[in-house]
């Protein structure tokens, strides 16, 4: 995934929260240049709000579901 793609070119939740754990990885391992640390973050942070955006939809997906079976067991909604 490039910096031009769009959000349907985005990795699923479990893609990008594997390769966010790769990331941070490398990061705690040390040894790398300051460029290479910057743009790993950059990565990381990127990647951070990909999962942060899969996680904010199935939560309103779950509310949604729960809203829905609050409402349906209600007999003055009819």
């Amino acid at each position: 995934m490039t910096a031009s793609d769009g959000p349907g070119d985005e990795p699923g939740y479990e893609e990008a929260r594997e390769e966010l754990e790769k990331v941070v990885g490398r990061l705690e391992a040390g040894g790398l240049s300051l460029e290479d640390s910057l743009a790993l973050w950059e990565r990381g942070e990127t990647l951070a709000r990909i999962c942060e955006r899969h996680l904010a939809g199935a939560r309103e997906r779950v509310e949604a579901v729960l809203q829905d079976a609050e409402g349906g067991d209600d007999p003055a909604r009819g």
